[in-house]
Order: structure tokens, then sequence, then C-alpha cells
């Protein structure tokens, strides 16, 4: 997920989808540890594109404390 599609959702829908990624990270995980992913990189991505969330989440959340 790009930061220009991060940045069109709403707050809300920023932390549902948070949400749904880490359920899929942690499913990604289990199925590669019984058995090999045809990608593991998947995991890196799925990884990055949280941190990625998250960051835009905390600056969101500065900029309206300020």
């Amino acid at each position: 997920m790009k930061t220009s599609e991060i940045k069109e959702l709403t707050t809300k829908e920023l932390e549902e989808r948070i949400e749904a990624e880490k359920i899929m990270l942690t499913k990604l995980k289990i199925n590669h540890a019984i058995s090999p992913l045809d990608n593991p990189m998947k995991i890196r991505h799925t990884r990055r594109d949280i941190a990625r969330m998250l960051t835009e989440l905390r600056k969101r959340q500065l900029s309206n404390n300020k």
C-alpha cells in the first residue's frame, strides 16, 4: 500500500485496516512456520505496510494535539 493511499483513508478506516493487517501478518507467520510460503517477502511487505499506517495515524494524533 502506498503512502498516498494511506493518507486518503479516514482515521477510523486506518485503525480498522491496521487491525486487519496485524491479523493477516499473524496468519502469514503461522503458515510460514508450518510450511514455507511461496513468497516469504509478503511477511516483510505486510509488516512495513503496518508501520506506514501506524506512522500516519501517529502523525494525525500529533497534528490534532497542536
